[in-house]
């Protein structure tokens, strides 16, 4: 709203024309002109030819010669700069065009992330300010060659769609900085995950947000952030400042996959690296193998134990019936023993037993 009413004229010249200007009505020469103001002629050669800046100095100097008040003439340096500052804005825009076509705008207008439009210029524009960039080439570094981007570095050179990704990563940045979190508490979001589980298990209605309850209050951040096209992301995780943060996009709104990458985000961060980024993709991704496997095992003993999971193997085949049995006896939620028995291929049809879908999340 602020922007509405301003205008920004298309040429605003330097204030050395003016001061040019002003000494030829008062024929005076640049010479008498510098020996009056006590500056090099030079200097003021270089003022009215547009090379130099006047400075507050020289603008009170300027105002004893001239009669002319230094806050004109500091006015008209601060148009000028302000001029050739708006058209460079205009030439990063112009130059970024075709990095903003890569984007999947549409949808991220449709999310609310970003105000729709259909005009290209505005749309780049509008993807900067997203991005909190001036240009593509800002985006190259903080995205694609690794450069430290707030706390944490990240590379997506070997993913397949980086635009989408990206946006998807930024999105979850701006939500987090809205949520007010503890200080972290290593110890504490530890013995949380016990209420975490008993969470997974019950599966309210409205699990997301006393879930987010639960992660702030030990000082980890918790966003959803929708999938975008060509951004097949299940979770990542990062830290923001001291604040560590889980996103997660709830991609297949499935309830076993959901719970298995929240407990896998939640081993990164009690197992690894405050400086790492942790992406969880159905694409190549340039990660810490060893590390993922940590997380993995973290998350298969939080949800569903390898022993457990082998005792239900055992029982095959199973009834819907008996398997609900068997998630109250291993204190889990029946979506997560039908996903991992269907990642196992023991399961041809998982959705079957509906147990798959979760509500909650909006």
């Amino acid at each position: 709203m602020g922007k509405l009413n301003q205008y920004f004229p298309d040429t605003v010249t330097h204030p050395g024309v003016t001061l040019d200007e002003k000494l030829s009505e008062m024929r005076m020469s640049q010479k008498e002109f510098a020996l009056r103001s006590g500056k090099p002629e030079k200097t003021i050669s270089q003022v009215i030819s547009g090379q130099s800046s006047i400075t507050p100095d020289m603008a009170v100097v300027f105002e004893k010669v001239l009669g002319i008040p230094a806050s004109f003439w500091m006015k008209r340096q601060q148009l000028f700069d302000e001029a050739i500052a708006r058209q460079k804005a205009k030439e990063n825009v112009a130059s970024s065009i075709g990095w903003a076509k890569r984007f999947p705008y549409n949808e991220m207008a449709k999310k609310g992330w970003i105000e729709a439009s259909r005009e290209i210029e505005e749309r780049t524009e509008k993807l900067l300010n997203f991005f909190g960039i001036s240009s593509a080439q800002s985006w190259e570094r903080l995205y694609m060659e690794q450069e430290r981007m707030a706390s944490y570095r990240i590379s997506l050179k070997h993913t397949s769609e980086p635009e989408a990704i990206s946006a998807w990563l930024r999105q979850g940045d701006l939500d987090a900085k809205k949520l007010p979190a503890s200080p972290y508490i290593p110890k504490k979001f530890r013995s949380s995950l016990k209420n975490i589980r008993t969470l997974m298990v019950q599966q309210p209605d409205n699990f997301f947000i006393r879930l987010q309850d639960i992660c702030l209050s030990t000082g980890v951040k918790l966003v959803y952030t929708p999938c975008l096209p060509h951004a097949p992301v299940n979770g990542c995780t990062r830290w923001l400042g001291d604040n560590p943060l889980i996103q997660l996009s709830g991609r297949h709104k499935r309830n076993d996959v959901f719970w298995f990458t929240f407990f896998h985000e939640a081993g990164h961060i009690l197992m690894h690296g405050k400086k790492a980024v942790f992406m969880e993709m159905e694409a190549t991704y340039e990660h810490d193998p060893e590390k993922e496997l940590e997380a993995d095992k973290f998350a298969i003993d939080n949800t569903l134990t390898e022993e457990e999971e082998q005792e239900i193997i055992e029982s095959l085949p199973l009834t819907p019936k008996e398997i609900v049995v068997l998630s109250k006896k291993f204190n889990t939620h029946p979506a997560i023993i039908v996903g991992r028995l269907a990642h196992k291929g023991y399961l041809s049809n998982a959705a079957g037993y509906n147990y798959g879908f979760f509500r909650g999340i909006t």
